[in-house]
């Protein structure tokens, strides 16, 4: 048993005795820390429980084995253990996974912003096929998606979206989507039945708690204004959008999807928080970097990281050169062997 796994089963039993005092549900924030250090824990755990079952099971019809007369009996059991030798490497394999140190802001919500790039009209319905497509994913997970903000075009693309993914390893699962998406596809507009090639760029934001970023209202200017909608036209006829700008960033965030000025200001403060927080991740991440033996992608939104070539079904993921035949399953959110080898090839650079 290897140093790092000792000191996760002991701190699994530090921490089962922590929960079940009664006085740590009287400070919620420690609370809700320790549980989910216990939720990673206690996987850990069940997973050697897991390993040493299988250890045992198979030294045990080993000893059958060699004891058995019967040769019927000793057939059956000799097909067991090759059972169990087959499920023994997986089991250790994933024990391996559990035990490298996971990022703190895998667990994390976030908000997704997608944005019309070179390309017209062709990319802003890209944006729309985009947002259909994790949408799509978060359901299969059981997440929750919210729209903060939406700029939609006459054609039924979108110039913009912003949305909110909450729910369980969020971040872990999409913090790669960060970059340019370039599709190559014959537009419905397109009467020579050309290929085109469009962009749209995604952000990937952590969503930070209030505590995790500070925001001074001195730090603030807020104006508020109509909220305009497809071609021009007003989409109320109250104030009701916001715009905030952040002084000593300049980042500037608008929000108009709702008809209240109070809720548009909420959401605009979310999306500033996290887009706060990315500002203070990215230098860390800097500084992370040269110690790094790989990196799955640095997060700039100008960096290519996939196509998406709709003739040939084909997408490929440039940075860890994965190549799909399956293009028409993945836009209809079937991601997660994309999404799992993007992790995977990260967890092997740690």
């Amino acid at each position: 048993m290897n140093e790092r796994l000792e000191a996760a089963l002991k701190r699994y039993g530090e921490v089962t005795a922590l929960i079940e005092d009664a006085e740590l549900v009287k400070n919620q924030q420690k609370y809700k820390e320790t549980m989910k250090e216990y939720a990673v824990l206690r996987e850990i755990a069940e997973k050697q429980s897991e390993i040493e079952s299988l250890q045992k099971s198979i030294e045990e019809i080993k000893a059958l084995i060699a004891d058995e007369k019967d040769g019927e009996m000793r057939d059956l059991a000799k097909e067991e253990l090759r059972t169990l030798e087959a499920k023994l490497p997986a089991a250790e394999e994933a024990q391996k996974l559990l035990l490298i140190p996971k990022d703190p802001l895998d667990d994390k919500n976030i908000i997704m912003e997608i944005r019309a790039g070179t390309g017209g009209e062709e990319a802003a319905l890209f944006v729309a096929d985009l947002y259909r497509m994790y949408s799509r994913f978060a359901e299969t997970r059981g997440w929750k998606f919210e729209i903060m903000n939406l700029n939609e075009t006459e054609l039924g693309g979108f110039k913009e979206i912003v949305f909110s993914i909450t729910g369980e390893h969020v971040y872990e699962n999409l913090r790669y989507e960060s970059g340019a998406h370039r599709v190559q596809r014959v537009p419905e507009t397109e009467a020579s039945g050309r290929i085109h090639t469009s962009a749209v760029t995604v952000a990937v934001l952590p969503e930070a708690e209030e505590t995790e970023i500070e925001i001074k209202q001195e730090d603030l200017r807020i104006d508020v204004m109509r909220a305009g909608g497809p071609g021009g036209q007003c989409v109320n006829t109250t104030d009701s959008a916001v715009r905030i700008t952040h002084l000593p960033t300049g980042l500037v965030v608008i929000q108009q999807d709702e008809k209240s000025q109070i809720k548009n200001k909420a959401k605009a403060l979310r999306v500033l928080r996290a887009r706060l927080f990315e500002l203070e991740e990215s230098k860390k991440n800097a500084e992370r970097s040269a110690a790094r033996k790989n990196q799955v992608g640095t997060g700039d939104r100008s960096e290519r990281i996939r196509t998406y070539n709709f003739p040939q079904n084909r997408l490929t993921d440039h940075r860890i050169n994965l190549t799909l035949y399956k293009l028409d399953a993945v836009m209809q959110g079937d991601c997660g062997e994309l999404f799992d080898a993007l992790k995977l090839n990260a967890r092997e650079g740690v």
